[in-house]
């Protein structure tokens, strides 16, 4: 079929109008120390896009196609150990695999932690997944979401931090005067960091968000299979049991505590993968997305 010019127009501004990238704050970025702006992006040597000093965090908009558009909307937290950001396998291509079916995704480029560029480095990444909460709930209509179908999503630190979101929302840890609830109404969570504990703990993602000689206070606060309630969001949970840079066991931790809790949660476990697949596992023909639309059709968050 011949593309016309005026196809190719119109081609380019729906791309164009779906795919927004836009200031996370309105003004002051909270807690954040005036510095210069020295991002960058690189490709690495195994194909994968990342992120470096981040201090202007964003959130890139995939809305769902009106025809398809179910009123519910997610927001999605990618990995890279709170160093860098994998904005693309973790990120910008689930955004599409959500859009196709229905479920308008926010990919947020949220600050990395440093005590160069934050005034209290620990609170930074979780201020930034709040203020993407309360941007979505705030702005439902606009995005014809409903507001009590806004989840967060987070693959390996990324899921530290979606985590985090989902059992740390009883404290605001940004200015909220409307009191736009901050709970997000699902998680789904992708070879995530959850505990800081020795035993399970990935080094770098510790290190980098409360320092290399934590507190055990620090430790257990931000160790979140330990902060778990019955008012913990329901969560989905994907894994490789071989994974060598995030032990299957945080997910397995994660999931007994909702269970204790009574919190509805499922989980799907590769026998291999190992870490940072992003949505195929090369190892098997399982497509985990598959099963969580199955999980989210449950849970009456797609039609």
């Amino acid at each position: 079929m011949k593309i016309t010019p005026v196809c190719l127009l119109l081609l380019m501004y729906t791309l164009a109008k779906s795919q927004t990238e836009i200031p996370l704050y309105s003004g002051a970025i909270p807690n954040a120390k005036k510095v210069a702006d020295n991002e960058w992006t690189e490709k690495t040597d195994n194909g994968i896009t990342v992120i470096h000093n981040i201090t202007i965090p964003t959130l890139t908009i995939y809305e769902a196609p009106k025809a398809k558009a179910t009123g519910t909307g997610v927001i999605i937290c990618p990995g890279g150990g709170y160093g860098v950001v994998a904005i693309a396998h973790e990120g910008f291509d689930v955004a599409k695999q959500f859009n196709a079916m229905g479920v308008t995704a926010f990919v947020l480029k949220y600050r990395l932690p440093t005590d160069s560029t934050m005034e209290n480095k620990e609170i930074g990444p979780l201020q930034d997944a709040q203020r993407a909460i309360q941007f979505v709930r705030d702005n439902a209509k606009k995005y014809r979401l409903k507001k009590d179908k806004i989840g967060i999503m987070g693959f390996s630190a990324g899921g530290h931090l979606a985590s985090t979101a989902a059992t740390h929302f009883a404290t605001s840890q940004i200015p909220n005067k409307k009191h736009t609830d901050l709970r997000p109404d699902f998680a789904i969570l992708i070879y995530p960091v959850i505990s800081f504990t020795d035993s399970l703990m990935h080094q770098g993602s510790r290190d980098n968000l409360i320092g290399k000689n934590p507190s055990q206070e620090k430790i257990t606060l931000y160790s979140n299979e330990l902060q778990v309630n019955d008012k913990t969001p329901p969560t989905f949970l994907v894994h490789a049991k071989d994974d060598g840079g995030v032990k299957v066991q945080n997910s397995i931790a994660y999931r007994d505590a909702l269970q204790k809790s009574g919190v509805q949660t499922e989980m799907y476990l590769f026998e291999k993968g190992g870490h940072g697949f992003g949505l195929n596992n090369p190892t098997s023909d399982v497509k985990w997305m598959d099963h969580v639309q199955q999980w989210m059709k449950k849970m009456s968050l797609l039609k």
